[in-house]
């Protein structure tokens, strides 16, 4: 039951900050096939493309053929007065190719357009066009290779799991979807065009929970460790807000790459010390995923950042910049943009209610519609309601969650352990009643409270949320190198028209 809990929470929180910070993509693009930059490949990849995969040459020559300018559409015919000749119009090319797949000049524009929009209602200073162009399709490489990994290991966003991602996106602004879609296309957004990023978005967290999340370790020391380091601080907790800048090395490195990168944050480091804006030298070199946003990483738990980080602005003052700080990563330079105490300590935690809880899953996918797996809980409640079988005995052999060889037992769940609609569910439930099936974003649920009781902050609580903290600092530490090595790992090759 791991994958019930908070990490949907966090997905449902990055979709709807999306939506604020998603801007009006304009059609800049016309005209973009003949005035976008050339992209140069970044140092990072280096300056010649490593050798393809296996395999990978092969894919990779399929879009060259489709470089080829299109064959012009024959114009209609002309009046015989007319004697000037029609010039040939521009056409969308191919940019960059990404493994066996290839990112257009249309698309790129595409992006830039509501990237432009959005950093200018974020009051981020836009850097060199060149710069910011170079920025997007690194972004949108990597965003190519996930993509392209997830189809790999068959993980899929359908259209019904997009439609239940955007109703709850629609709930949670207290709209229906034709009003929700009707206050898109009000300010400007295609709603298609905001489904397909929505799309990316839940591709990407999936992809993360599977290669990152789950692969993630917290062990019984390091819970003592952090526990230990809370009792010295006297309880006191602060928040940080943090923006940064990665300059980010490639795996593997050779010294002369090496040289080069911390050369380049050098520079980066120059610019701030001579009164650069943070912000917009962040769009304009930063490789970190939030670049485009000027770096900041938002308000964050002291606890839920990277002891790196913590010791590189402990004795910054507000607004000040670190010196270069060397991670597994690359070279990071910090902005400490604020520092405020949390709201209350661990130890002040009030009484909670705890529910003892156990649920059949069958979750929804490509083979098993919503439908079926309504009807397939609705007969299985039945046989329960009528003693012919017990909870347990149908878990096991139905479910689709790791609980079944448990029976289905989830053990203790305090507030805010699970998904919203199955904590709703499960707290209008008295103990020993069974649930109608009832949807979540993993599929459709039965649920039985097995007990309650009351616990004011119980060690185990307390290790509980010191785990959590922990295992939330070492997925977003993890989540930078994964992403690194899927840069690292892809053919990427340039495509420069003349």
């Amino acid at each position: 039951m791991r994958n019930m809990r908070t990490p949907l929470l966090a997905t449902t929180k990055t979709v709807t900050a999306l939506l604020c910070m998603l801007g009006v993509i304009s059609n800049a693009h016309a005209q973009f096939a003949t005035t976008i930059i050339p992209v140069t490949p970044p140092e990072s990849a280096g300056s010649t493309q490593p050798a393809p995969a296996k395999g990978a040459s092969k894919a990779a020559a399929k879009p060259a053929a489709a470089s080829k300018p299109a064959a012009p559409v024959a114009a209609p015919a002309a009046p015989a007065r007319a004697s000037a000749r029609i010039e040939p119009q521009p056409v969308d090319s191919i940019l960059v190719v990404v493994n066996n797949e290839v990112i257009t000049r249309q698309e790129v524009a595409e992006r830039l357009a509501s990237v432009e929009k959005r950093m200018a209602a974020q009051n981020v200073q836009l850097p060199p066009r060149a710069q910011l162009v170079r920025q997007l399709v690194e972004r949108m490489i990597v965003e190519r290779a996930q993509a392209q990994m997830a189809k790999e290991n068959g993980i899929v966003v359908d259209d019904a799991m997009l439609d239940r991602a955007m109703q709850r996106i629609a709930e949670q602004n207290k709209l229906s979807v034709p009003e929700f879609r009707t206050r898109l296309e009000a300010e400007g957004m295609n709603y298609a065009s905001f489904r397909e990023e929505i799309r990316r978005e839940i591709l990407s967290q999936r992809l993360r929970e599977r290669e990152v999340d789950n692969k993630v370790v917290v062990t019984e020391s390091e819970i003592d460790n952090y526990l230990a380091a809370e009792a010295n601080a006297g309880g006191q907790r602060q928040e940080l807000d943090i923006a940064q800048i990665l300059i980010r090395v490639p795996e593997n490195a050779s010294p002369e790459q090496l040289a080069a990168r911390r050369e380049r944050a050098e520079d980066v480091l120059r610019q701030l010390k001579t009164g650069a804006d943070f912000a917009k030298t962040a769009a304009a070199y930063s490789d970190s995923s939030d670049a485009l946003s000027g770096g900041d990483l938002g308000w964050r738990a002291a606890d839920r950042l990277p002891q790196l980080f913590l010791d590189g602005v402990a004795k910054l003052q507000e607004g000040q910049v670190s010196g270069l700080l060397k991670s597994g990563n690359g070279f990071h330079i910090l902005k400490l943009v604020g520092r405020r105490a949390a709201g209350g300590s661990q130890a002040a935690a009030p009484a909670v209610q705890q529910t003892h809880v156990r649920h059949i899953l069958i979750k929804v996918n490509q083979v098993v519609t919503a439908a079926e797996a309504k009807r397939k809980l609705t007969e299985l409640k039945e046989r329960l309601d009528h003693g012919s079988a017990t909870f347990e005995e149908l878990a096991k052999l139905y479910s689709n969650d790791l609980s079944a060889s448990k029976g289905g037992d989830l053990g203790w769940i305090y507030p805010g352990d699970t998904v919203p609609e199955f904590e709703r569910a499960m707290d209008q439930l008295k103990p020993g009643e069974v649930s109608q099936p009832i949807e979540t974003p993993f599929g459709y649920h039965l649920i039985q409270v097995v007990e309650r009781k009351t616990d004011d902050a119980s060690k185990e609580r307390t290790r509980q949320a010191a785990r959590q903290a922990i295992r939330e600092r070492k997925i977003e530490e993890a989540t930078e190198d994964w992403m690194r090595q899927i840069r690292d790992r892809a053919y990427v090759e340039y495509r420069n028209d003349d």
